[in-house]
């Protein structure tokens, strides 16, 4: 079975916020940093509403997690996660171009992205470009890197 994109249900809600920490954890940070995080990477039943949280499935294992928050023309992509065992394998690429799509049909023109400093190039080599920086939202004083990636770009 190919990998498939598809909304998030309510049963799934645990072992995708699992993911986003196993995910957010691969880059090295430690068990203070972790929980800290935990509230801001977990997924909820208000999440699931208009089909804005997917997960990436093949076969019966969750592979990836993607969020988009926003309306009208400003959106952001509020998660974006590959389990550790399938990073480099597209996923992420996947979830991007779900993300992107999504917004499109809302009529959404800009996506923005408060990126963990590890996955930033990620977002640039997907087209994204760097606007500045954000506050964190779970880590005191800490600064994310912001990305912004158009829709409305000609071409």
């Amino acid at each position: 079975m190919p990998n498939a994109i598809r909304p998030l249900i309510e049963g799934e809600l645990e072992e995708a916020s699992a993911l986003c920490l196993r995910s957010k954890a691969h880059w090295g940070y430690d068990a203070a940093f972790m929980a800290a995080c935990r509230d801001e990477l977990s997924l909820r039943a208000a999440d699931l509403v208009d089909g804005l949280s997917v997960g990436l499935r093949n076969e019966n294992a969750l592979l990836g997690v993607a969020q988009v928050i926003g309306q009208n023309r400003s959106w952001e992509l509020e998660k974006l996660f590959v389990d550790p065992r399938a990073m480099g394998k597209g996923i992420g690429s996947q979830l991007f171009a779900w993300a992107v799509a999504a917004v499109e049909s809302r009529g959404g023109e800009t996506l923005s992205i408060d990126s963990d400093p590890q996955a930033a190039d990620f977002y640039r080599r997907m087209g994204a470009e760097d606007a500045g920086y954000a506050p964190s939202l779970s880590i005191p004083g800490r600064s994310l890197p912001r990305l912004r990636y158009r829709l409305d770009r000609p071409g």
